[in-house]
């Protein structure tokens, strides 16, 4: 079903939904509300449904309305990022890539492959949201972003989620801890030492969970975070050891840190891209997407 619908039908209701009023979102688009109010009546007609609730001194988006309103606002600022760029060609053509990715993959590696990005496109924009797993689905779903860099497949039939790489669980320590000496250990070296492991509700613990518990190991933490990022930092002041996807630490080059393989049994995560099925992606966003393949295919 094709919905046909002009930018500034989108623009009233967004300036509507922003700003709560209809004589304020009127005077922000240079129309009047009766013409406003047109525009967003032929909006409701096209959706099918209604997109405000009125009262006599108050404007806000139904529940249809609030789940369009990232959508919305993407697809303007899309919009208006392609007008800027229309006089650009090649490498300097300009566009917005909006994606969704997981703080452990955000930290360290998302800013690796973006700065090689903008070495070939300088002028294309991000914006990161850096979820966990479940509400980083949620954001594809809803198009609040083109596409999500996950560890969760999906079983909503409007999503697609594909298989990029391994991420294996690694150790990571001081640089002056006993650890540090091996080339790798095993899961019984660690239980000597104070473990900072991440909250129960993280997806990356309830993996190493599961996963473990089919070798009859169970990890004696001494310190639980929320953000692994957090334990990175309990790590480096001497307080413990953490275990943390490869991808959520520093590179070997790091002053104090060092991460080590963990063996018998080696366990991983699967990093994939998530995409709504049947969708299609801005130029930019294609471009860049292919880059993060490759790297990660390398």
């Amino acid at each position: 079903m094709s919905i046909n619908c002009e930018i500034l039908d989108l623009r009233a209701f967004l300036g509507v939904v922003e700003l709560e009023s209809f004589n304020r979102a009127a005077d922000a688009l240079h129309m009047s509300q009766p013409a406003l109010s047109r525009r967003i009546q032929k909006l409701e007609q096209v959706i099918g449904a209604p997109l405000l609730e009125r009262t006599t001194r108050h404007v806000s988006a139904t529940a249809l309305g609030t789940e369009l309103v990232p959508l919305v606002r993407r697809m303007l600022e899309e919009f208006d990022g392609s007008l800027f760029a229309v006089r650009d060609v090649g490498p300097n053509r300009g566009g917005l890539v909006t994606i969704a990715c997981l703080p452990t993959a955000a930290f360290y590696f998302l800013p690796t492959v973006i700065r090689q990005f903008n070495e070939d496109y300088p002028n294309i924009r991000f914006r990161i949201l850096d979820l966990p797993a479940t509400d980083g689905l949620r954001a594809v779903a809803s198009g609040e972003v083109e596409f999500g860099i996950n560890i969760m497949g999906t079983s909503d039939p409007d999503l697609t989620f594909e298989r990029l790489a391994e991420d294996p669980f690694v150790l990571a320590a001081r640089k002056d801890h006993p650890l540090a000496t091996k080339q790798w250990v095993e899961w019984v070296e660690l239980e000597p030492y104070h473990l900072i492991t991440v909250h129960r509700s993280s997806g990356n613990r309830t993996l190493l969970d599961a996963a473990l518990a089919k070798s009859n190991i169970k990890l004696r933490w001494f310190y639980e975070v929320t953000h692994l990022s957090t334990s990175l930092g309990l790590v480096e002041a001497g307080l413990g050891i953490s275990v943390l996807p490869r991808m959520a630490t520093p590179r070997e080059d790091h002053p104090f840190l060092i991460t080590r393989p963990i063996r018998n049994p080696e366990i991983s995560r699967t990093i994939g891209v998530v995409r709504r099925r049947g969708g299609t992606l801005s130029p930019a966003a294609e471009r860049f997407l292919e880059m993060l393949i490759g790297v990660w295919g390398a």
